[in-house]
């Protein structure tokens, strides 16, 4: 089983070219792990660790893990991040193992691995294909600020707390314009 990498900063298309790459190859998903990240937070236990370490000015009205809360804390914060890491990785790498061997034995020929923190963790070095969106930085930053309905400083916050991508190496960098028509072609150039 082939399994691609897409990774890059929040904004930069990594959903967009995964959907795409699906719909166009044969036998293949797509994981976006960030989903599986977001369901970590609401696990039951996860959330009494998180509010133990954190808080409980981090849930929001109905009781729930209030992701932005919890960002404002950890984004401008490495050891308050990993704790994070350390409190939801063991949780989202069950159910990431679970899923790759499910489509293991389904005989699923090509998963898409999607997530912007790829190249830190055991995955990275399972791709067989790894790929980094990159796109103008003013352009992405007004996407994610009005996708996200954040704040610019929030969006710093967020930006500055994530990976330098220039310590891997990747076999494919995908300059994204945001048009159809130039993830296309990258998907046909590159026989994906």
């Amino acid at each position: 089983m082939e399994i691609i990498g897409i990774t890059g900063k929040s904004g930069s298309g990594k959903s967009t070219l995964a959907k795409e790459m699906t719909l166009k190859m044969k036998d293949t998903i797509c994981i976006n792990v960030d989903k599986i990240g977001h369901k970590a937070t609401g696990d039951v236990e996860i959330s009494k660790k998180l509010c133990k370490v954190f808080g409980e000015q981090i849930l929001s009205e109905n009781g729930e893990i209030d992701r932005k809360k919890l960002g404002n804390i950890v984004f401008s914060n490495k050891e308050k991040m990993d704790i994070l890491t350390d409190i939801t990785w063991g949780y989202m790498q069950k159910i990431l193992d679970k899923i790759i061997e499910q489509e293991k034995r389904k005989g699923t020929k090509v998963v898409i691995l999607e997530w912007a923190l790829l190249p830190i963790g055991k995955y990275w070095e399972m791709c067989t294909t790894k790929i980094l969106i990159k796109t103008d930085e003013e352009i992405r930053k007004n996407k994610v600020i009005q996708r996200d309905k954040i704040s610019e400083e929030y969006f710093l916050k967020r930006d500055n707390s994530g990976i330098d991508y220039t310590k891997y190496k990747f076999d494919f960098i995908f300059e994204n314009n945001y048009k159809m028509e130039t993830i296309d072609n990258f998907i046909v150039s590159h026989k994906l």
